[in-house]
């Protein structure tokens, strides 16, 4: 294990609701940290890649706690794991991520007097309405995030939710452009010759709850082939069945069957879809950080139809490299469909050049490597 200069190791601790999320969201930040000399934990339930983050070097420390659960007996076990791993691991810095690891990571480590920071990736389904749940998980937050040393958003309005509702002071926020994503790895001049079919296609890929804008998308898919466009709707992305907010599998069955849309499961690899598609649509309603799939698909130099919403509207610049659509509305997303449909091949090629150079100056995953790194030499 690495020894810094004061005697004490460099271990630094990930942890989140999955394996997946880590890898998917954060394997360029564990590479770069491996390569400077930090050994790395990751904290997480297991799942299918809990082996690749143990091939790429780090440790993995399996939890179990249910993310959607409102048991708080659950919460108390998450928060007792969690203490014990910390207390005996001793990590130098932790980063936690998502809702819970966010409340109970942070209190744990504050009562292991472990350094901190929380990661706002989003305020997601508990934020969406001011009922019970949210005043819960509000005071929760104020809690446990007086006990950490840094607090992380992806986008400046859940930074300015969380001020106005004196969650978090000022002073210890960051702001960071999204979780950033490898530019290189997302590249037009990728290659795939998997195309599904002739003609244009819009492309969906989402978590499949109802506030990512699914049904919206398929809306507009109907509107577009009621008026006779032969257009191809694929749609890729895997169900959360637990997520009060969940689609059912029978409800994308019968929109396949209808002929609404093309749905090809889950994908460990969006990029040979993203390659066959001619624009990519998103239109959530969903409180976002930054959403990934938005800046995988400009950097692929696709153009984007995206909802005016939070998060979203950060990487789409109106009529440049795509369209902002209103909120829950099929009817303006299927008119903003059309409207790209109708542009020559040139334009939308000029749109996905400049959607690409917006992710390249602004959610290059090195800026958010480089802020890692600033708060770990503050440790």
């Amino acid at each position: 294990m690495n020894i810094d200069k004061t005697g004490h190791t460099k271990l630094i601790a990930l942890v989140s609701n999955s394996a997946w999320s880590v890898y998917n969201f954060r394997l360029d930040v564990i590479r770069h940290l491996h390569q400077n000399g930090y050994n790395l934990l990751v904290i997480a339930p297991d799942d299918e890649y809990s082996a690749l983050l143990i091939q790429e070097g780090c440790e993995f420390i399996s939890i179990n706690f249910n993310n959607r659960s409102e048991n708080p007996l659950l919460d108390l076990s998450l928060y007792n794991q969690l203490k014990k791993i910390y207390a005996k691991k001793q990590p130098a810095f932790i980063f936690h991520y998502v809702i819970k690891p966010n409340i109970y990571g942070s209190l744990a480590a504050a009562s292991c007097k472990i350094k901190s920071a929380a990661v706002i990736t989003g305020l997601g389904y508990s934020f969406a309405k001011k009922n019970w749940l949210y005043k819960i998980v509000k005071n929760l937050y104020k809690r446990a995030l007086r006990k950490t040393d840094e607090v992380w958003f992806l986008n400046n309005e859940d930074a300015k939710a969380f001020i106005s509702e004196k969650i978090v002071d000022i002073k210890r926020i960051k702001v960071l452009p999204g979780e950033g994503i490898n530019t290189e790895h997302f590249s037009p001049d990728y290659e795939s010759s998997n195309r599904y079919n002739p003609g244009f296609t819009f492309l969906m890929s989402t978590r499949l709850l109802r506030s990512k804008g699914v049904a919206v998308y398929v809306d507009a898919a109907r509107i577009i082939k009621n008026k006779g466009f032969d257009v191809n709707f694929e749609l890729i992305g895997f169900f959360e069945k637990n997520h009060p907010d969940s689609i059912p599998e029978d409800e994308v069955q019968k929109w396949v069957n209808e002929g609404l849309i093309n749905y090809r499961g889950f994908a460990k690899d969006v990029r040979p879809h993203l390659k066959n598609a001619d624009c990519f649509v998103f239109p959530s309603f969903y409180n976002e950080g930054i959403p990934r799939c938005l800046m995988e698909a400009a950097s692929m130099e696709l153009p984007i139809i995206t909802s005016l919403n939070r998060g979203c509207k950060e990487v789409v610049l109106n009529n440049s490299n795509g369209y902002v659509c209103n909120l829950n509305d099929p009817f303006d997303v299927a008119d903003k469909m059309e409207k790209m449909m109708n542009l020559s091949s040139e334009d939308r090629i000029r749109m996905g050049k400049n959607g690409r150079l917006l992710v390249i100056k602004k959610f290059n995953c090195e800026t958010v490597i480089k802020e890692y790194e600033k708060t770990l030499r503050n440790i």
